[in-house]
């Protein structure tokens, strides 16, 4: 039976934890702070522990709102973070922090908080699929809050992030609008906190990172905050990598390498290649579908048909799909297909975001 695949069970699974209550029938848009409450900064701080590498980890979690003000003051946004700092309080100049988003644009902190980097993450089973109901969470051993203190935001319009009441949401959807917003409560947040001293760094996920890039150049000329390092996740900075249309030939090539890397982990390589070294192999995957396939796929039909098997012959050795099924797609992998086509066979799809599960 074929097995869910990962990214939509895992999508769930976060948002029914971080769900609140359903909205009442004549509740006011959920693009916009309710009118009934006041703008409140209120915090809720506790104490955590999680086991690393077989030692305690204590830490202090703060969960709220901070709020975005213009230049006399008036409120305009509230911004939802949730920060991780270890304890006992380290020295600022010595202790680390790390600003974390996801991306969309439109997804909260949540995947990176509750799924990667934050002390707890959602408890799956051991081939990364939701166990059965009730679900729940358990201690991250592998969060990152041994190297840094940590706190996730969700931009405005994400999360539990709202326009107040009377704002035009406009004033923060966008790019640059996006970026004035992060940008401001970081100042904030390191004012507030005293970690003007502490290395900083930011740490984006797929348009996250897009968003870091130019934050990072933001931070500097307009706030004076200078970055230690940025980490980029799913990275994105030249979307006519990811864009499989309008005769934008890049990205069939620059999938190549992800596509024979996926195969050999399934072993549907030829002999030859699966005991090979898979590193040397990726390098000769790289070359040649930079070059020989890119320029293949830019002269289309001025092919001739040798020229199109023995193209559709290679892209088959180095993809485990089969050369009639490439010679019928006109040279072209999309994800989704090599997604569907590798495991066919086996009645299998392999998941979008961690293609070893199937």
């Amino acid at each position: 039976m074929q097995k869910k695949i990962f990214f939509f069970v895992f999508a769930s699974l976060l948002m029914f934890l971080s769900a609140g209550p359903l909205p009442a029938a004549d509740a006011p848009p959920p693009d916009q702070h309710k009118h009934d409450q006041e703008p409140s900064e209120k915090l809720s701080v506790t104490d955590g522990q999680v086991t690393v590498n077989g030692q305690p980890l204590q830490y202090k979690a703060t969960a709220g709102y901070q709020l975005l003000k213009d230049d006399s003051g008036k409120a305009k946004a509230e911004i939802f973070f949730v920060a991780y700092t270890k304890q006992p309080a380290q020295d600022p100049l010595h202790r680390p922090i790390t600003f974390v988003f996801n991306g969309g644009p439109g997804a909260a902190a949540v995947w990176l908080h509750l799924g990667t980097a934050g002390p707890r993450r959602v408890a799956l089973n051991e081939a990364g699929d939701a166990p059965s109901p009730p679900y729940h969470l358990e201690d991250n051993s592998n969060t990152w809050l041994p190297a840094s203190d940590l706190v996730f935001i969700d931009p405005v319009g994400t999360g539990y992030s709202r326009p107040l009441s009377g704002e035009n949401r406009e004033q923060f959807y966008g790019v640059e609008e996006d970026i004035r917003a992060v940008g401001e409560f970081i100042r904030l947040y390191i004012t507030r906190n005293e970690r003007w001293l502490s290395p900083r760094f930011l740490a984006g996920e797929s348009y996250g990172t897009t968003r870091a890039a130019r934050l990072s150049s933001h931070l500097l000329e307009d706030k004076g905050i200078s970055l230690n390092g940025i980490v980029l996740i799913s990275t994105v900075l030249d979307f006519r990598t990811i864009q499989f249309n309008g005769g934008n030939e890049l990205p069939y090539a620059l999938y190549m390498p992800s596509y024979t890397a996926i195969a050999h982990h399934f072993n549907k390589l030829p002999a030859d290649l699966q005991n090979a070294d898979l590193a040397r192999t990726l390098k000769d995957v790289e070359q040649w579908a930079t070059h020989e396939y890119l320029a293949a796929l830019v002269a289309g039909s001025a092919l001739t048909p040798d020229q199109h098997k023995a193209v559709a012959a290679t892209l088959a050795r180095y993809t485990g799909l089969a050369p009639q099924y490439i010679e019928n797609a006109n040279l072209r992998i999309h994800p989704t297909a090599f997604r569907q086509q590798l495991l066919a066979a086996d009645h299998k799809v392999i998941g979008r975001f961690d293609a070893r599960i199937d």
